[in-house]
């Protein structure tokens, strides 16, 4: 073992003795074999590449944030919470992190939406709390920022500056505004920007230094995008449209103020990436990164300097493409030292001669591995070492036992083109019963290719996970989305019959199916029992739209988060108007087709949603009881549109593994 690996395994209380005490169950692996909170939730390499800052879980209730000195090997515990978790860290400067913590609502596991924000040396000492979190009750006697701000950008430290400021936000939920300001993270002082802010800015785009490049507003249902070039204090005009036409999208800013944005050029609508040309006043020509079947989705890669070093690209899975030729060439060695697998670099000095880089391995089968590569590595240490795993309690040949996951394109029963993800186990053999596992949304990607906890474990029950990217789903082309635009219940509820029947029809399912999904996927679950009784033995949904009505109009009587704008220029045309489709709306909201409903059906759902109150919730269990078939239902105090709580998640697992053992013995 590496000084490297067995330094930091150490600092996060990572041993031996817990992988030991782990025997290969008999019987499939329980809920928190999948789920447990990962041993690296995240790592980072400070600016000038000497120290890697990571922040752990293992079996606590807290995440920590560890601190390793690559020269000296020693490790520190920065910080640690008891009853709270370290989100996301970020390097201010080579000595100083910055980082958001969530808390816990009385101790019933709602997270807040906003959390606080702290700054911490790396050897641990001056911790100060700069935002404070929703509930503390020392506001009024602090000096603390009010809990409605948030961290923006963290500009790349410039060599001999101080680089103490951050950009954050302050976001006014009654005018749907940010307001940027600058964040002095020694002082915890606030200055305003020395830009005016367009009116109704609700969403900022900076470079690498934190400077203001583009401001996105909303007002009345119209969009703009707004540009403001290096040296220029100005605002000029890129786009203003309605709320579902942008003519394009912007992606990113490079410190040379060069603007990379992405517009639908496919056969399908699928968007690319390229320059923005100011001459022209549109997307340039040429597109500097084209994915066939896949809008662009990723990033530009800058690590401060001046000009893009590449774009992260994903597809099916995620790919790099490196504009420099140091990382090109370390990219193909990452690759050949672990193959088939998505080998994610970042780096500190790239593409000099004293180079640090990180790299983050992972695979369907494998939650991930983080690995060290420096050109210049101390006496005795190697070029590439382990720093740890993701999940150091799964030990190799349990990875090897993961299930497989695959993309596969097919064609609906009206041509469309359709992908639809399938996950098998190890040992699949033959048709296994089938779990259509519908994603939320449901205007999003369901699915990446990668390390999945919750169809790991439905496939370790089992079953064949299949999960289709129906119409109405990003990330396929514009075609793709807006075919799902008023056809909830329809055409989007016949791609996701359509996926089933043809893995049956391929040998991968049996005639043994049960649908199983949460938010719009819990929408899906009942319309698919109500529509198409025949295919499935069981139903789970939790978190489930079941009146369309009440989606659309929203309440008096049912507090929600859904706001006036979206109900007014959004919801007609995506999903449908409640006064002109009504009949639709009506034909389609399961709560109205609960008489259709003959399978068994579980219901779950949070008693603190905003997205989907409970009364969706209430609403169907009622119904279904008034058709003779009472669901399983299910409901945890303090949840919102997710869980909070992780024993809250694995009971629901355990829950719903029971559920599908029931109806779908394999």
């Amino acid at each position: 073992m590496s000084p490297l690996l067995r330094h930091l395994i150490a600092a996060l209380a990572l041993g031996a003795a817990a992988v030991a005490a782990q025997a290969t169950p008999a019987a499939p692996p329980p809920p928190s074999f999948f789920f447990k909170r990962p041993d690296i939730a995240q790592a980072a390499l400070s600016p000038d590449g000497s120290k890697l800052a990571v922040i752990n879980a293992g079996s606590g209730v807290g995440f920590g944030l560890a601190v390793l000195d690559l020269g000296t090997g020693k490790t520190t515990r920065a910080a640690q919470f008891a009853n709270a978790a370290i989100r996301q860290m970020q390097w201010v400067n080579d000595g100083r992190l910055i980082f958001s913590v969530a808390g816990f609502d009385a101790g019933n596991g709602r997270q807040n939406t906003f959390a606080a924000l702290f700054v911490v040396e790396a050897d641990g000492t001056g911790m100060r709390q700069l935002v404070s979190h929703r509930i503390d009750k020392e506001i009024g006697r602090s000096r603390l920022l009010s809990w409605n701000h948030k961290l923006l950008r963290v500009p790349t430290p410039r060599p001999g500056a101080a680089n103490d400021e951050v950009l954050i936000a302050r976001v006014s939920f009654v005018e749907q505004t940010e307001t940027p300001l600058w964040l002095n993270t020694t002082t915890g002082q606030a200055r305003s920007v020395d830009v005016e802010p367009p009116p109704h800015t609700n969403a900022w785009l900076t470079d690498g230094r934190g400077e203001l490049r583009v401001a996105l507003t909303e007002h009345q249902g119209r969009r703009t995008a707004q540009w403001r070039g290096p040296g220029q204090q100005g605002w000029q005009l890129l786009y203003e449209t309605g709320a579902l036409e942008t003519p394009f999208n912007v992606q990113a800013v490079d410190n040379a103020g060069q603007l990379y944005v992405t517009n639908a050029r496919g056969p399908g609508g699928e968007s690319v990436l390229s320059r923005y040309d100011f001459e022209r006043r549109a997307p340039g020509d040429k597109a500097l990164v084209v994915t066939p079947g896949f809008d662009f989705a990723g990033g530009v890669i800058d690590d401060g300097s001046g000009a893009a070093l590449g774009v992260r690209v994903v597809t099916d899975s995620e790919n790099t493409v490196w504009f420099d030729a140091t990382l090109k060439a370390l990219q193909a060695e990452a690759d050949r030292r672990l193959p088939e697998r998505v080998n994610s670099i970042s780096c500190r000095r790239c593409g000099e001669p004293d180079m640090v880089a990180l790299v983050r391995s992972s695979s369907d089968r494998d939650p991930g591995q983080l690995w060290l590569y420096r050109t210049r590595p101390a006496d005795g240490e190697p070029r590439w070492s382990l720093v740890g795993r993701v999940r150091n309690d799964i030990r190799e040949e349990q990875l090897e036992q993961m299930a497989t996951m695959g993309l596969e394109r097919i064609q609906a029963r009206d041509g469309r083109d359709l992908p639809v993800w399938v996950t098998t186990g190890a040992k699949a053999d033959g048709p296994r019963p089938a779990v259509v596992l519908v994603h939320g949304g449901p205007w999003v990607r369901g699915a990446t290719w990668g390390w999945r906890a919750e169809a790991q474990f439905l496939a370790s029950r089992g079953y064949v996970v299949i999960e289709p990217e129906f119409r109405g789903s990003t990330g396929y082309g514009r075609e793709h989305l807006r075919a799902g635009f008023r056809q909830w219940g329809q055409t989007m509820q016949d791609d996701v019959t359509d996926a089933l029947k043809w893995a049956q029809a391929q040998g991968l399912a049996s005639d043994k199916a049960c649908i199983v999904g949460a938010s719009y996927g819990g929408y899906a679950t009942l319309m698919g029992l109500a529509k198409d009784p025949e295919l499935y033995r069981c139903g789970v949904a939790s978190l489930a739209v079941t009146d369309l009505e009440l989606l659309i109009e929203g309440s008096w009587w049912v507090d929600d988060d859904a706001s006036d704008v979206v109900r007014k220029f959004q919801l007609p045309e995506m999903v449908g108007d409640a006064k002109k489709d009504a009949a639709m709306i009506a034909a389609y909201s399961p709560v109205k087709q609960a008489a259709r409903i003959r399978a068994p059906v579980m219901l779950v759902f949070g008693e603190a949603d905003r997205r989907v109150p409970l009364t969706h919730g209430e609403r169907m269990r009622k119904a279904l009881i008034a058709a003779g078939n009472e669901p399983v239902w299910v409901t945890y105090p303090g949840e919102g549109h997710g869980f909070a709580n992780y024993q809250n998640q694995l009971d629901y697992m355990q829950r719903m593994a029971a559920f599908l053992a029931r109806h779908l013995t394999p």
